[in-house]
């Protein structure tokens, strides 16, 4: 019992490894809005948002289940750190923030409704199958509403510029919200479930190979970074 207690962090220990859990959830999330967003895209794959989304809150699905303090603020921090990864636009094109601005939006929303659906679960999430596919499924759906909402508003597309017009709202939850919710509905869950399989073997790292877990986590932090930047200045 004593070396089981010696091996769980202190309170700076857990705010550490929390925040690393952000970082790193946060910056895959980044690569893959990024990288595989521009292959999908160059592909011309319909589906393109809507596998991005899951695969999105895929990784806030790890985070739920990895971290020991899943507040709502914690789990919404992953997509800021996402969307400062697709932000990287500016510095490495000197372009405008704005350029990105519905992308990133999208992002955040459908984090923070994560983050929400997540609170509002709860312990539900660690027993019940049906809830976590709930949990992710209306976390997108609820998403693609708000993202209607809110990119009208900011910096609309074209293609999001086609649903202006008297039920509009509809007609997009219809095209794409539903889309969004079916691949998240399906890959949170399975994150979720990767999540519990890194929670097992997280602790007997950090107390036994620190460094290979400070490593492991710097390098795939910076190969989130340097692959987003060398994407996006090769046209992603």
């Amino acid at each position: 019992m004593a070396g089981k207690e010696a091996n769980k962090p202190d309170g700076t220990g857990r705010a550490v490894d929390t925040l690393i859990s952000i970082v790193v959830l946060g910056s895959l999330w980044g690569l893959s809005e990024v990288v595989l967003g521009s292959i999908l895209k160059t592909a011309g794959v319909a589906w393109r948002v809507a596998l991005l989304t899951g695969l999105g809150l895929g990784i806030v699905g790890i985070g739920a289940a990895v971290l020991t303090r899943r507040s709502f603020a914690t789990l919404a921090a992953v997509p800021v750190v996402a969307v400062a990864c697709k932000q990287l636009v500016v510095p490495v094109l000197g372009v405008s923030p704005m350029c990105k601005a519905n992308s990133c939006l999208a992002v955040m929303l459908e984090g923070v409704a994560m983050a929400g659906a997540v609170s509002i679960a709860g312990r539900r999430l660690e027993n019940s199958g049906l809830a976590r596919v709930a949990a992710g499924g209306s976390a997108a759906a609820v998403a693609s509403i708000a993202f209607f909402v809110g990119g009208m508003q900011l910096a609309p597309c074209n293609y999001l510029l086609s649903f202006n017009h008297p039920g509009g709202l509809l007609a997009f939850v219809a095209a794409e919200g539903l889309v969004w919710a079916a691949f998240s509905a399906l890959l949170f869950p399975i994150g979720y479930l990767a999540g519990a399989r890194v929670r097992s073997v997280l602790p007997q790292l950090r107390a036994r190979r620190r460094m290979l877990y400070y490593g492991t986590s710097a390098a795939l932090v910076a190969v989130s970074w340097v692959g987003s930047s060398l994407a996006i200045a090769a046209g992603a």
